[in-house]
């Protein structure tokens, strides 16, 4: 399992990977989908998961369209315009991030 504090600062990126990968998802969803693809290593809270879709929506970056699915609301989360490409610098800066982090923790091994 995942500890809070790593995923703490690694749940936009997250959050944006998925939104950039799929046209619409919905809270529920984006937590199945993190818990299917991290082999149940990463199970997310929506008290950690909400605050940062509502961050990104307050930044501008997603938006959301509610359906009414029964008697029930669902909200579906998307990225705008300008979040796709904000979304995909940050993805970038992640993968650098990682690149590093492998060098600093492993520095006799090569950084390619």
């Amino acid at each position: 399992m995942i500890s809070k504090d790593l995923l703490k600062g690694t749940l936009k990126t997250i959050v944006l990977k998925l939104l950039s990968e799929n046209p619409r998802m919905y809270g529920y969803e984006i937590t199945q989908k993190v818990e299917e693809l991290s082999k149940g290593s990463v199970k997310l809270t929506f008290g950690a998961l909400y605050p940062v879709l509502h961050k990104l929506e307050t930044e501008g970056y997603v938006h959301t369209e509610k359906v009414m699915i029964g008697k029930r609301v669902r909200i579906y989360y998307m990225l705008t315009k300008n979040g796709k490409s904000w979304a995909s610098g940050k993805l970038d800066e992640y993968i650098e991030f990682v690149k590093v982090m492998n060098y600093i923790l492993n520095p006799n091994q090569s950084k390619a």
